[in-house]
């Protein structure tokens, strides 16, 4: 099954190359997010994914060893095309992922909820996720700290999207004086 594309693509790209974050080391403040939304949400795996053109990329994981899987079997491509968390709570119960090779192969997903973590110019660069290899669902109080978490994961971007530019902006001076 192909994953939507939405609307705004292109743009949405271009946005996802300005925060320069894709291929990036790990990082302890991301992983400290990833770390509390697996306890929050009591799920063996998180992960901070971004989508570039053809791969979910993983910023930061929570029990998986893969640093990225084909855009084409995302279930974060579908968590992006919602204004809120997206949640799948038996995927082998749901006709859009029960042949999904995430779903049928090793990493055995059943549980998904991706929170889209939204710039303030409102593109989805990707998600902060939990998946279980059991099916269940989340508690209001989950899904609440799930947002909450992934609100801090893309203010950290911005944080340090506009860090890069200030730098920027420095050196460009420096050079002019």
């Amino acid at each position: 099954m192909l994953s939507p594309i939405p609307a705004n693509e292109s743009d949405r790209l271009a946005a996802l190359e300005e925060f320069e974050i894709l291929d990036t080391q790990a990082e302890k403040v991301f992983d400290d997010l990833t770390r509390l939304a697996s306890y929050i949400c009591k799920t063996p795996i998180a992960l901070i994914t971004l989508l570039d053109s053809d791969r979910q990329w993983f910023k930061s994981k929570i029990g998986i060893t893969q640093n990225e899987t084909s855009r084409d079997v995302a279930f974060c491509a579908h968590a992006i095309m919602q204004t809120d968390t997206f949640i799948v709570p038996n995927a082998l119960a749901d006709e859009r992922f029960r042949d999904n090779p995430l779903v049928t192969g090793e990493t055995g997903l059943r549980f998904y909820a991706g929170s889209p973590l939204t710039t303030s110019d409102g593109y989805k660069l990707g998600t902060l996720c939990v998946i279980d290899k059991i099916a269940r669902d989340l508690s209001d109080g989950q899904l609440a700290g799930l947002r909450a978490l992934s609100f801090q994961v893309t203010t950290q971007l911005e944080l340090r999207r506009e860090i890069a530019r200030l730098k920027k902006a420095l050196a460009s001076a420096g050079e002019q004086t």
